[in-house]
């Protein structure tokens, strides 16, 4: 067994635990809403590959519908998925969302009784933790999204994996500025920045940024994928309240008003298999320890055993990875950043409420949800 191998054991080991200690504190009712269908490759796991990153339901278990020692033993499992830095800005993001209330004049709905409420976080376990089929488990809400799956005792996928921030920045005493996707930023920023002449030209993709993610909150990215609006990016496709759905509509219009994309526009920031941008083999070496650093800021969410970020330290699997701007460069005006590489797409954007508004998401595009080795673990059983 590798030194990564044992790792991804000993991390579903854990996972397992703290899962099984969660679930055993649930009555029937809670069960029912907290668990899910066992992971597997066909229609059964449609619903564990379904994922969002707006205020909207996300299925599962919330805060709300759990007693303090449950909601803590959430905290636990979560913990298990991710680094220390993360769980710090899964927390605070979490929190953000009295902060953004308070933004808003305490006003915001969505169709349910508190809009922004951080109690407004779900957890669905999918299947036996520790047993011998596959298990999972997704947490979610406004702007965090976890999915994990367990295969044979050993942790096989953690993507996607989406952070958000809304607001981005906000004031702090003495003059300090809470800034949870801060160096995600600017380290993207930093990098389009030190481009030059022509691999700057090829690397900005448009002068105006796109409204959102391209790749949205898709099960499956597919060439040619566009930006979804806002109001599709919802569990439900119509509130039940005419009057909030008309907000939602009006709010996902203007902000796809504000991006101004044509329609070759969108062509040309949309997703490709064939990377768009520069390639890091263009890079000089103090551009590519940018790009090294800026994935970091992806990598670094799960816990570093299971990290991938080593096999990127390979110059000719980093030669592959490809960089992309849209927007403009300076600080505070709305734009997005697209890296895109063997078994990787990250995408990040700055563009709503006046760039203070901030999305980033890493996906393993061929092996999301770990329908990969799901497929092979049936294909092995069957015989």
């Amino acid at each position: 067994m590798t030194q990564a191998s044992a790792a991804r054991r000993e991390i579903a080991t854990a996972m397992a635990a703290a899962a099984q200690a969660w679930l055993d504190t649930l009555d029937d009712e809670q069960r029912a809403i907290g668990v899910g269908h066992a992971p597997a490759d066909d229609a059964t796991d449609a619903e564990r590959r379904r994922w969002f990153y707006t205020p909207t339901d996300h299925g599962g278990l919330t805060v709300h519908q759990q007693r303090p020692d449950q909601h803590r033993a959430v905290m636990r499992l979560i913990s298990t998925g991710l680094s220390t830095p993360a769980y710090v800005t899964v927390a605070t993001i979490m929190g953000l969302e009295n902060v953004l209330d308070q933004l808003e004049g305490f006003v915001t709905r969505f169709d349910r009784v508190r809009g922004r409420d951080p109690g407004l976080y779900y957890l669905r376990v999918f299947g036996e933790p520790g047993g011998s089929r596959p298990w999972g488990w997704r947490f979610g809400g406004h702007h965090v999204s976890l999915n994990n799956l367990v295969v044979d005792g050993a942790l096989v996928a953690s993507t996607p994996l989406f952070l958000g921030a809304d607001p981005a920045a906000s004031p702090l005493l003495g003059g300090a500025v809470n800034r949870p996707l801060g160096r995600v930023e600017d380290l993207g920023r930093d990098l389009v920045r030190s481009l030059h002449g022509d691999v700057r030209r090829r690397a900005i993709l448009l002068p105006r940024a796109p409204a959102d993610l391209v790749a949205a909150n898709r099960t499956v990215v597919a060439d040619g994928d566009r930006t979804i609006p806002l109001v599709g990016i919802w569990r439900d496709e119509r509130f039940p309240d005419p009057a909030e759905q008309a907000k939602l509509q009006a709010l996902s219009d203007r902000f796809d008003e504000n991006a101004g994309l044509s329609d070759a526009d969108h062509e040309i920031v949309s997703y490709t298999v064939a990377p768009k941008g520069v390639a890091a083999a263009e890079f000089d070496g103090d551009q590519r320890a940018l790009l090294g650093a800026l994935l970091e800021t992806y990598f670094g969410r799960v816990p570093a055993a299971v990290s991938p970020a080593e096999r990127y330290l390979d110059d000719a699997v980093l030669d592959q990875v490809h960089f992309a701007w849209a927007g403009p460069t300076d600080q505070g005006r709305p734009h997005y950043y697209r890296i895109q590489g063997p078994d990787l797409l990250i995408e990040w954007d700055n563009t709503q409420r006046d760039a203070n508004h901030a999305h980033s998401v890493w996906r393993d595009p061929g092996r999301d949800f770990g329908m990969d080795v799901l497929a092979a673990h049936r294909a092995a059983h069957r015989h």
